[in-house]
């Protein structure tokens, strides 16, 4: 018989694994008080924070799903692939969350130089301190504890302005890595038997690449995210049902930082828990199948 699952889900959501704020204990804490049955963590390029938040959902009833955002580009643009119910011990895929970690160092070290160049007296130490400490071991740092370095010190008025001017994808000091394609990102985590959604489509401007990759190996679109319109959460989804993928939502909940919550509110982006045994079967699909790419 399928798995029923009954209340609402936020597919999406970041922990101080990578560049959120809280702890993935907070994370399923905010998930219960939001009246969620599910959370997914969704660290960037680690599964790190998977296992305390495994254990707070079993002692607050809430359903933890695997996950994690895997980041890629095309033509200079930052792609990001969600993956869900992954196995998360298996040794290639975490060497490839490894090399994406390793690309993503050297594109802050490069941000941190160029920042420098341009006059903004920032070290990587600083970062490293301002992040404070973590408790996982394959954590990252991101973007959003430069930007907060920079407020900190008073080179930009808020985070917001931290990206808009510098370290954005329009921002003078913004660095482009040379980083996996989207399809091998979605290839990845099948060959690691997990499902594979495409996040936030809305943020690149470009819906024929979601069209190309909807036409391809995805199993599901994230529909309605924080930062996507109405009308925008509405097209994704008939997208989504017209090339027969799951539509999710997430939050994209990055935290807090000097009062303002990034992307949005934790359980602010929800789509109803029965999606989540379509995930599961799809991974389960990729897993039984995961030797033929």
């Amino acid at each position: 018989m399928a798995e029923i699952m009954e209340g609402y889900a936020d597919l999406h959501t970041h922990t101080r694994a990578s560049d959120g704020t809280g702890t993935p204990s907070d994370n399923v804490r905010q998930a219960a008080a939001a009246g969620l049955s599910a959370v997914a963590i969704t660290d960037h390029d680690t599964v790190a924070g998977l296992e305390e938040a495994f254990e707070a959902g079993r002692a607050a009833g809430i359903t933890v799903v695997p996950g994690v955002e895997i980041s890629s580009s095309e033509d200079g643009k930052d792609i990001h692939v969600l993956g869900y119910y992954m196995d998360i011990a298996d040794p290639l895929f975490l060497s490839r969350l490894e090399e994406l970690r390793n690309v993503r160092e050297g594109r802050n070290e490069r941000m941190l130089e160029r920042l420098r160049e341009l006059g903004y007296a920032i070290t990587l130490e600083e970062v490293l301190e301002r992040r404070g400490p973590v408790e996982q071991k394959d954590s990252t740092v991101g973007r959003p504890h430069i930007a907060q370095v920079l407020v900190d010190k008073g080179y930009a008025e808020s985070q917001q302005d931290a990206f808009n001017r510098l370290i954005g994808e329009n921002g003078a000091a913004y660095i482009s890595p040379k980083r996996i394609s989207p399809e091998t990102a979605i290839a990845w985590i099948h060959e690691a038997g997990g499902a594979a959604v495409l996040a936030h489509p809305g943020l690149y401007g470009n819906d024929a690449l979601v069209e190309r990759l909807a036409g391809g190996r995805l199993d599901g679109i994230e529909a309605d995210h924080s930062d996507h319109s109405p009308e925008e959460a509405a097209k994704y989804r008939e997208l989504a049902r017209r090339h027969g993928l799951v539509a999710t939502a997430g939050s994209d909940y990055h935290g807090e930082r000097g009062g303002q919550v990034f992307h949005g509110p934790l359980g602010g982006r929800r789509v109803e828990a029965a999606v989540l045994p379509l995930l599961r079967q799809r991974a389960e699909s990729r897993a039984r199948h995961r030797h033929q790419y």
